[in-house]
């Protein structure tokens, strides 16, 4: 067994607040010290800004839980100074194949072109995550960063009024009391925070089980994603294979509706399930076994005040598709910034609004995709099922075919299409993989690549166009990244961010998402855009 779980990363001490006459008053709390907390923790002390994570575990999460990282949740990560460590700890790959029955029908290649530093996705279980990321609070608590990480620290009461929010804390030395400017809930998808405001969460419960379990095994298989409809092993049902680092494999076997979930998990029950999926004379243990139930929920609002949630506390899908982990990566990216320049004074309180506006348009994207994933995997009439087995079987050998085909959409970043945000598209020509809201593709410059220049501020990207070094408007400044055809040595620049057009300017906010663009460079315009993407448009 990992000893991994044993380890508490960050235990338990007591801390001046629990001596304190009056609620000592701080500018964040973040509720939940997972990947997502520590994501919103670590981007708003890299900003300087002061934060409490408060947790009432003190060690990584039991099991692997969510594996699989996406190529823009790991450039959010580059941000945060955590990519590098996932990366080289995980399992990189972007080849999938589908199965049906005992035949193969086709393979995926998830990033078929170049020019990117980072993978499609890597596999890697989230004990390894959370501990990078916790590995990331003591590098800036060294460097002197404003970040806290307290353990057994367990939130129990939350009172939120105009002005902040006070929470109740419980430790294994009593009670004691805290006040923060603002309140960020990551508490998961069984939010204690959400309920304790009582708060909705509403959606949809699909009648289905999947058992995970994770084997350690040495195995031959591919370092691809294989996925089953009908497996001889497994009749009527599905099944998926990943590999993760350490020899650890997860398998996901779909159990169907009435089960005894107790009874499923129990190893005498499991194993036989794996043998027959990977051989009698196979040699594996298990590592972890859980059961999960198909849930595609929301809550109406994100942001109640000065509580905001982000997350699975805020949102929740079916695993298939991994855009659990990476939609609340793209959360804490969309909020931490426009946060920040609350607090700094610098935007009006109204830009947190916007965060409700683009990521529930993300998290409703990804309930679609997620609930059309579900409802292909386990079809729920006869018709359904005639429908989908006639789509596997024509896909074997017709091309027109193959995206009817859903084993679980892979998650791919929201493009914010009508965020309030965004500035009229001035760059006709150019490419609509770049237009206003889509998040900025990588390109190999020729001393490294694009998104790593670019940074987490607000950039005037210029390509083969004037510009000035900076361009401020309300107290926000943007500083130019002046590129030419010189520093685009394969091409990939141009024709991800000039298309048909002979030069570009664009306006690229601090999470990497283009806010605006154009064929030259025109002050006012520029000026205009900057407040837009603040809030003060």
């Amino acid at each position: 067994m990992n000893k991994i779980f044993e380890v508490p990363l960050y235990p338990y001490a007591r801390v001046a607040d629990q001596d304190a006459q009056t609620p000592v008053k701080h500018a964040v709390i973040v509720i939940g010290a997972g990947p997502i907390g520590l994501a919103a923790a670590i981007d708003l002390a890299q900003a300087g800004h002061e934060v409490v994570v408060l947790d009432d575990n003190d060690k990584v999460s039991w099991g692997s839980r969510a594996v699989c990282y996406a190529k823009r949740p790991l450039e959010i990560l580059d941000r945060l100074g955590c990519g590098e460590p996932m990366v080289k700890k995980g399992v990189v790959w972007q080849r999938g194949r589908v199965f049906y029955d005992d035949r193969e029908v086709y393979d995926f290649d998830l990033l078929p072109e170049k020019g990117h530093r980072r993978p499609a996705f890597i596999n890697l279980q989230q004990y390894y995550f959370e501990r990078y990321m916790v590995d990331r609070v003591r590098e800036l608590e060294q460097e002197g960063a404003p970040i806290e990480l307290r353990g057994s620290n367990k939130v129990l009461s939350v009172d939120a009024d105009d002005d902040g929010v006070t929470v109740q804390v419980e430790t294994p030395e009593g009670t004691y009391a805290a006040r923060a400017d603002w309140l960020i809930a990551c508490d998961g998808a069984a939010s204690p925070t959400r309920a304790m405001m009582g708060l909705d969460f509403v959606g949809r419960v699909f009648e289905d089980n999947f058992l995970i379990a994770d084997v350690v095994m040495e195995a031959g298989f591919p370092t691809e994603r294989w996925f089953w409809f009908d497996p001889p092993f497994n009749r009527g049902q599905s099944a998926l294979l990943h590999k993760q680092p350490d020899n650890v494999w997860r398998i996901d076997l779909q159990l169907g509706w009435d089960i005894d979930k107790d009874e499923e998990k129990k190893p005498e029950n499991v194993i036989p399930r794996l043998k027959a999926m990977l051989g009698e004379d196979a040699r594996f243990e298990l590592e972890w076994v859980s059961i999960y139930t198909f849930q595609c929920r929301r809550m109406e609002k994100f942001r109640h005040g000065r509580v905001l949630f982000a997350g699975d506390a805020a949102h929740q899908v079916s695993p298939f598709g991994a855009r659990g982990a990476n939609s609340g990566l793209q959360d804490t990216d969309n909020l931490c910034w426009k946060l920040a320049l609350v607090m700094e004074g610098r935007a009006p309180e109204s830009l947190l609004d916007s965060y409700d506006v683009e990521r529930i348009h993300g998290a409703d994207e990804n309930i679609l995709n997620s609930t059309r994933s579900t409802d292909f995997i386990t079809p729920k009439s006869e018709m359904s099922r005639i429908f989908r087995n006639a789509v596997l079987d024509l896909s074997e050998h017709y091309g027109f075919a193959r995206p009817l085909v859903n084993s679980g959409r892979l998650s791919v970043p929201c493009v914010y299409d009508g965020s309030p945000l965004n500035t009229a598209d001035g760059l006709d020509a150019g490419p609509a993989r770049t237009r206003p809201g889509a998040p900025c593709p990588d390109a190999p410059l020729g001393d490294g690549f694009l998104l790593d220049r670019l940074g987490g501020a607000f950039t005037l990207l210029t390509i083969d166009a004037d510009a000035p070094e900076s361009v401020e408007s309300g107290g926000v400044a943007a500083t130019r990244l002046a590129l030419s055809a010189a520093d685009d040595p394969t091409g990939a620049l141009a024709e991800r961010y000039l298309g048909e057009a002979e030069a570009a300017v664009y306006l690229i906010r601090p999470d990497q998402h283009v806010a605006a663009r154009w064929p030259r460079f025109d002050a006012p315009a520029v000026e205009a855009a900057i407040d837009r993407a603040t809030g003060r448009g």
